[in-house]
């Protein structure tokens, strides 16, 4: 039950990250507002599941990671239910807003629970779980809008949140029983240390995307340069310190968090060049590039949890290695697909990615997870999330840089395929690099294995 209860949080928390995209236009139209303004509909859950995520794992740790799940769980349903009768852009804003702080608790919990749920030789299938559930939110965000939007007003993209948290919420509350934590006082300097170095960062690469005045990005990354080394030298003086800082001076676990982050700058890459491929190079339909970009999701959903069983019995930097080769080949084929390749042709290129993206999460997030002691579950979970985030983040910002490069000067007002191929060539680097790591990795935690055993 907990496995179901998590699956549900994770779907949903994941799926309302791009479940209104499509609805912006309509959204801008019915409060009034314009369209760059309406991005921030989008943007204020994206923000607040970044700067909450760090913050709230501490609190997981202290009050019980259980608790934060319910609390995380109701909040959200109160703040989708903001959301639905929102009038104004401020009010939907403030909602979403909320509704991202909900989701950062919900995030931040759902490996301690899977981790609790199962024994330690079984963590691989636990985090076979989380990672099946991310790849499903992740498909359902435009599946689920696109069939709502055809039939229903852009209220219920959020109104679907209710009954499905409530679910969650009551298996929760019916079989998972609560259990302590450390009951430690919370640290309030170093969560306001957290929120504003992860905040003035994002703020800063989308400043950096958006083309701002450069001393504008100079000053919001130079402040967050700043206070990241504020808040990591606090956090290195803390003898258990809110963001685990002191996991990085373990090799293997610093490159799995680069594999990480590495790997979601190349997904996000590729999520979004490949549908101006799909859409403004081939003349697909929208409905036609959610297809297209449909076997990548599934396939990586279909892995996942067998992933995390072969993660239990072999050497997970090694299945993570394979895996992201496995991802990496699946980007290089997809640089230079024919302008009238038929979309068999493409999606057997997608379910190659989806199966080696699917292939090293769960053994890479097992290695995350096995890094720390139970009672510190959500310290692994935190940098997880973040490296996610700002990997994301990331992501977006290359793609928006490639294209704006690649088309200075151009008067084509669609997007060419010079750019598009570059940025997927871009993605394919990424994937390498988190490859290397993943082997690097292997290969450091094969001479320490030596080293105890002799």
């Amino acid at each position: 039950m907990a496995v179901v209860a998590t699956t549900i949080g994770t779907i949903i928390t994941m799926m309302d990250q791009t479940i209104v995209n499509t609805a912006l236009p309509t959204i801008a139209h019915d409060v009034r507002t314009t369209a760059s303004a309406s991005i921030w509909v989008i943007n204020a859950y994206q923000l607040a599941l970044t700067v909450g995520i760090v913050p709230l794992a501490s609190v997981g740790d202290i009050v019980g990671y259980v608790r934060l799940y319910r609390v995380g769980l109701i909040v959200f349903v109160l703040a989708s239910l903001a959301c639905v009768f929102s009038q104004t852009l401020e009010m939907l804003v403030v909602a979403r807003f909320v509704q991202g702080i909900a989701g950062a608790a919900i995030t931040v919990t759902t490996g301690p629970l899977l981790r609790r749920a199962f024994p330690p030789e079984m963590l691989g299938r636990a985090t076979g779980f989380t990672a099946m559930s991310v790849a499903l939110g992740a498909a359902a965000g435009p599946i689920v809008s696109g069939v709502i939007l055809s039939v229903a007003s852009w209220q219920w993209l959020f109104a679907i949140n209710v009954p499905v948290a409530l679910t969650s919420l009551a298996l929760v509350m019916i079989f998972v029983a609560p259990q302590s934590g450390t009951g430690a006082p919370f640290d309030w300097k170093s969560a306001l240390l957290s929120i504003a170095s992860f905040g003035l960062a994002v703020f800063g690469f989308d400043a950096l995307s958006h083309h701002a005045p450069w001393w504008v990005i100079a000053g919001q990354l130079g402040a967050a340069l700043i206070v990241t080394i504020a808040f990591i030298r606090r956090e290195l003086s803390l003898p258990l310190p809110m963001f685990a800082v002191d996991l990085f001076a373990r090799a293997p676990f610093t490159l799995a968090v680069f594999a990480c982050f590495a790997s979601f700058i190349s997904q996000t890459i590729a999520y979004i060049a490949l549908p101006f491929l799909f859409q403004t190079v081939m003349g697909r339909t929208p409905l036609e590039v959610g297809e297209l970009l449909l076997p990548w999701l599934l396939a990586a959903a279909a892995v996942a949890p067998f992933a995390g069983r072969l993660a239990d019995r072999f050497n997970s930097s090694r299945l993570a290695a394979i895996g992201l080769a496995i991802f990496a080949a699946g980007l290089a084929l997809s640089v230079h697909l024919a302008q009238h390749a038929a979309a068999w042709d493409i999606m057997w290129r997608m379910a190659v990615c989806g199966v080696g993206y699917g292939l090293f999460q769960s053994p890479n997030n097992r290695s995350l997870q096995s890094s720390a002691p139970r009672e510190r579950s959500g310290g692994p979970q935190a940098i997880q999330g973040v490296a996610r985030l700002l990997g994301q983040t990331t992501g977006a910002v290359l793609v928006a840089l490639v294209f704006s490069t690649a088309e200075s000067g151009v008067r084509a007002s669609g997007t060419s395929a010079g750019a598009i191929a570059g940025a997927m060539v871009l993605a394919t680097v990424c994937a390498v690099a988190a490859a290397a790591a993943s082997v690097w990795r292997g290969t450091i935690t094969g001479s320490i294995r030596l080293a105890r055993a002799s």
